[in-house]
C-alpha cells in the first residue's frame, strides 16, 4: 500500500481552516516570519486542538508530516 500524500490545501481543511489558495497564502503571509525559536505547533495563532494535532502528527512522523514540514518552512521563509 502507498502512503498518503496530502498537500497543503489538505492539511488547512484538517486544521478547520479556509483551504482555498488565497487563504493559504493569506495565512502565511499573515503569520509570517516565525521566529526561529519557536516550534511550529507552539506559535500562538493555533488553537490547543490544532496545535496537538500539528505535534503529535511530526512526533509520530506520520503521513502528515511532510506537508507540516512544508508548512513550517513558508512560515519561516
Amino acid at each position: 500500500m502507498e502512503p498518503t500524500v496530502h498537500t497543503m490545501n489538505n492539511l488547512f481543511e484538517q486544521l478547520g481552516l479556509p483551504s482555498g489558495n488565497e487563504e493559504l497564502e493569506a495565512f502565511i503571509a499573515n503569520h509570517s516570519p516565525l521566529d526561529p525559536a519557536v516550534k511550529l505547533a507552539q506559535a500562538s495563532f493555533w488553537t490547543e486542538a490544532q496545535a496537538a494535532f500539528l505535534e503529535a502528527e511530526i512526533l509520530e512522523d506520520a503521513d502528515w508530516a511532510e506537508v507540516i514540514d512544508q508548512l513550517d518552512a513558508r512560515l519561516r521563509g
